[in-house]
């Protein structure tokens, strides 16, 4: 197949380039840079299967032509996080909302046999019912939850006005190798390892009792592919490890020293899929273990070794001015 990443040089858009290129698929990689990195791919520089395009999603008439006879399109491209959806929510509007539906738009010119979307569970915000089904209701607590669901709303009207074969698949937690290293909100690896190389503590946010459903990058690629090759069709798919895990027990995983540091807003309690739609629909399940999975960040925590490292003190200064609108 011929097939289209936007947002292929970030963190789950390489891994699935990857996936694509070693399937012997052609790749198309459309990538701002703007939170990617050209190192995520140098796995596959001078490959001739792949080409590279460094443009933005939403400037649709530059984008186009870059659809022509592509077969499967892997929308991932998004601008990402809590704390800078916050402060910046035109930007995340501009991006996430206003350029899927350039993207799908373009796919929708092109005649693209599959469309699929990178979707997120923050939509359910903090959800009644565990695990969580797709019919929980959306519940967005900050603009990028809000603005990925719009994103999907878009991708789902698209499929039904417009014919488009197009699948939602809300991911859950990911991790996995070149998980991004910039920012002090969100991903919980990215801070804990570069913690670790420095040798500072773990900064837990509260009790560190809380769960998440972290499911491992290459088993979301998995997903995205099986999905790819299926005939489904206008759905939304949970993709998740529906197995979830303390942050206590990460760090007893990682070992080291731990503080606690207050617990903040708009952060729920438990992330936990009901992937049960995606095992009749599709057959597909989660292989990697929570502790394989961590086992693999540790072979490569070399990654982020250039991250920021926080502490207890830079987190609790930049918490002031981040949660001010989330009281």
């Amino acid at each position: 197949m011929k097939t289209l990443i936007t947002g292929g040089a970030g963190f789950i858009g390489s891994h699935l380039v990857e996936r694509l290129l070693k399937d012997n698929h052609e790749v198309v990689v459309l990538d701002n840079f703007s939170t990617g990195r050209i190192q995520n791919l140098d796995f596959a520089k001078n490959n001739p299967h792949l080409k590279i395009h460094e443009t933005d999603i939403t400037d649709h008439k530059t984008i186009l032509p870059c659809f022509e006879n592509i077969d499967w399109v892997f929308h991932l491209a998004a601008l990402a996080d809590i704390v800078p959806s916050i402060q910046r929510p035109l930007e995340y509007h501009r991006a996430n909302v206003e350029g899927t539906a350039s993207v799908v738009e373009a796919a929708r010119k092109s005649n693209v046999k599959r469309f699929l979307y990178a979707a997120s569970s923050s939509c359910y915000g903090f959800p009644d019912t565990f695990p969580t089904p797709e019919t929980a209701p959306a519940r967005p607590q900050y603009p990028y939850a809000l603005t990925k669901y719009l994103g999907e709303a878009i991708v789902t009207h698209w499929a039904k006005i417009y014919k488009i074969p197009a699948i939602s698949l809300r991911l859950f937690n990911v991790y996995g190798p070149r998980q991004r290293t910039s920012g002090t909100y969100g991903a919980v690896f990215g801070v804990f390892l570069a913690q670790k190389l420095k040798g500072k503590p773990y900064t837990i946010i509260g009790d560190g009792n809380q769960t998440r459903d972290f499911i491992y990058v290459t088993d979301i690629v998995e997903a995205f592919v099986k999905t790819a090759g299926s005939a489904l069709s206008g759905m939304v798919l949970n993709v998740g490890c529906a197995k979830p895990q303390s942050i206590n027990y990460l760090v007893k995983l990682l070992k080291g020293e731990a503080i606690h540091i207050p617990k903040r807003p708009g952060e729920p309690d438990i992330t936990f899929a009901d992937i049960s739609k995606i095992q009749q629909k599709l057959g597909w399940n989660p292989k990697i273990s929570f502790e394989e999975g961590v086992q693999k960040m540790l072979e490569n925590i070399d990654y982020w070794k250039e991250a920021p490292v926080w502490d207890e003190n830079s987190i609790a200064k930049a918490t002031i001015e981040w949660f001010a609108n989330l009281k």
